[in-house]
């Protein structure tokens, strides 16, 4: 399986997890989605050089 779809599994599992427990996310959503941005640009910047090298 793709990291990807993992990922995306791990999360939407998690967030089952935390709706049936009724806990609220340990982050601000729009400062976790402001870090998952940074990570994935992060990744692709890494992927671009390691590529063009």
């Amino acid at each position: 399986m793709s990291a990807e779809i993992i990922s995306f599994g791990a999360g939407v599992l998690i967030g089952l997890v935390y709706a049936l427990l009724k806990v609220r996310s340990p982050a601000p959503p729009a400062i976790a989605l402001v870090g998952l941005l940074g990570m994935l640009a992060g990744e692709q910047l890494v992927n671009a050089f390691t590529w063009a090298g």
